[in-house]
């Protein structure tokens, strides 16, 4: 199909005029029979790629997707621009919905599916039996990031994409250095790979650092930086604990609604929270991690890191949901000495201990944790011996080690940070100015980002309330 005929799928299907960069390079790419990586910034439409793809060839499409909540936001995306053949497959039908599903695989378009699900056997012997147009893998740079040592079946796209009959493939992600892009085409071994590369560069962006000397003091900070920041916002913790308290904190001590988002609240706590926040219910989420990953909200006006993230890259990639609609945004990395320990137990703790290989040799798998056992089950499943998995372990801490005081370099970078950013990237770096950064300012000026309150609001309300108020 021609270029005009792409073009008038993107206007008549989707109501849009012209093409984010990347987009349409991307689809030329597949076009000609390649498969792609594709890296392209927060925001720019990576999933409108394979939508009008779809269009062009008239097959079924898979996409792997890491998280129960982005699977079934874009799932409901999809729904909402007119398409009902789309579907999820992941834990929240039980077995005879599953059953009704992989019976009628072949009237779905779009196929949601999390490389766990992928890798049952029978999920993946109902998939083979389709014609399938393209194998999309969202959010890529999992396979690099998360394969080794949290979410294992990401290994297993390579033979299961041979099961499937080696589709044409499209991995989708917003960051990835060289070393990254490499790993992720090595692991998921495929050839004759395309690479559509766009800017880290977000220039909207305001990036900052804010140095403390204690706890309290970082505590005090945040809170006086959300009397003058303009929200809606997002805060990132490390700690469930601290997100919680902060969170509390932000509700008594200032005008904003906020609520804490992470692991322990139920599937429908943390749904209700993601969408009371795009609805603008909520002013401020206090995350950890997981709550971002496609959130199609173009008005953040900051993202705070009360923790520091694992890595440069995830730091790139959470602070790049602010300022999506290119209004002025800002970004701002809080720390105090001795951070960095935080986040080095955090990596010690994501590895097995030697009472864990002890156990799990002894078959006393009640003492593991759930996390634990399936890691433990892969490797050995796929015949590795204990000293291989401790030796591929022990490279995996040293390299994620490494990364992290690449971003402790950064926070005690004395230049422009978005120069530091964009050489990690192998990019130039165009001129740094006032707008660009804390570099040769003696304080943040928050003055392009203020808040100003025009309608008062419940300083006690807590999440709970606010959702009961809601739903």
């Amino acid at each position: 199909m021609n270029k005009t005929n792409v073009k008038q799928i993107l206007k008549e299907r989707f109501g849009f005029d012209s093409f984010n960069p990347g987009q349409e390079e991307t689809i030329q790419a597949l076009q000609s029979g390649k498969n792609v990586l594709s890296i392209l910034p927060t925001g720019a439409g990576k999933s409108l790629i394979y939508q009008i793809y779809s269009y062009l060839i008239n097959k079924p499409i898979v996409i792997v997707s890491p998280l129960l909540s982005l699977m079934n936001d874009q799932v409901e995306r999809i729904r909402y621009l007119g398409s009902s053949n789309v579907v999820a497959i992941n834990s929240e039908h039980d077995w005879k919905e599953r059953k009704s599903i992989l019976s009628n695989l072949e009237h779905y378009r779009y196929i949601f599916i999390s490389p766990e699900m992928l890798n049952q056997k029978e999920i993946n012997q109902s998939l083979a039996k389709l014609n399938i147009g393209l194998f999309v893998v969202d959010e890529a740079h999992c396979i690099s990031k998360w394969g080794i040592d949290f979410r294992p079946d990401y290994l297993s796209l390579k033979s299961n994409l041979k099961k499937l009959g080696n589709p044409q493939t499209l991995m989708l992600t917003a960051t990835a250095s060289k070393k990254v892009q490499d790993d992720i085409i090595k692991k998921i071994g495929i050839d004759n790979c395309s690479r559509i590369i766009e800017s880290v560069n977000r220039p909207n962006i305001f990036l900052a650092v804010q140095k403390t000397e204690t706890e309290m003091d970082k505590q005090s900070n945040l809170i006086y930086l959300l009397t003058k920041l303009k929200g809606p916002g997002i805060i990132y913790f490390s700690s469930k604990k601290m997100a919680n308290l902060m969170s509390d904190m932000i509700n008594l001590k200032t005008k904003l609604k906020s609520a804490p988002y992470h692991a322990d609240l139920s599937n429908s706590d943390r749904f209700k929270i993601q969408h009371q926040f795009m609805d603008n219910e909520l002013d401020v989420v206090c995350a950890t991690n997981a709550f971002g990953m496609g959130i199609d909200k173009s008005d953040i006006k900051f993202v705070i890191h009360y923790h520091l993230p694992k890595d440069l890259e995830s730091y790139v990639q959470e602070i790049g949901r602010a300022g999506r609609n290119g209004q002025p945004s800002i970004a701002i990395l809080m720390y105090s000495d001795g951070d960095e320990q935080i986040a080095l137990n955090l990596l010690e703790s994501s590895f097995p201990t030697e009472r864990d290989y002890e156990n799990y040799n002894k078959h006393k798998f009640n003492y593991l944790d759930e996390q634990t056992k399936r890691l433990l089950d892969f490797y050995y499943q796929h015949g590795y011996s204990e000293s291989q998995i401790k030796q591929i372990f022990k490279e995996n801490h040293s390299l994620k080690v490494k990364d992290l005081y690449k971003l402790v370099d950064y926070i005690n970078y004395v230049g422009c940070r978005r120069k530091f950013i964009q050489a990690n990237f192998d990019e130039n770096f165009d001129m740094h100015d006032d707008d660009c950064c804390d570099f040769q300012h003696d304080q943040i000026d928050l003055t392009p980002y203020e808040y100003f309150i025009t309608q008062p609001t419940n300083e006690f309300s807590d999440w709970k309330s606010i959702i009961n108020q809601l739903f």
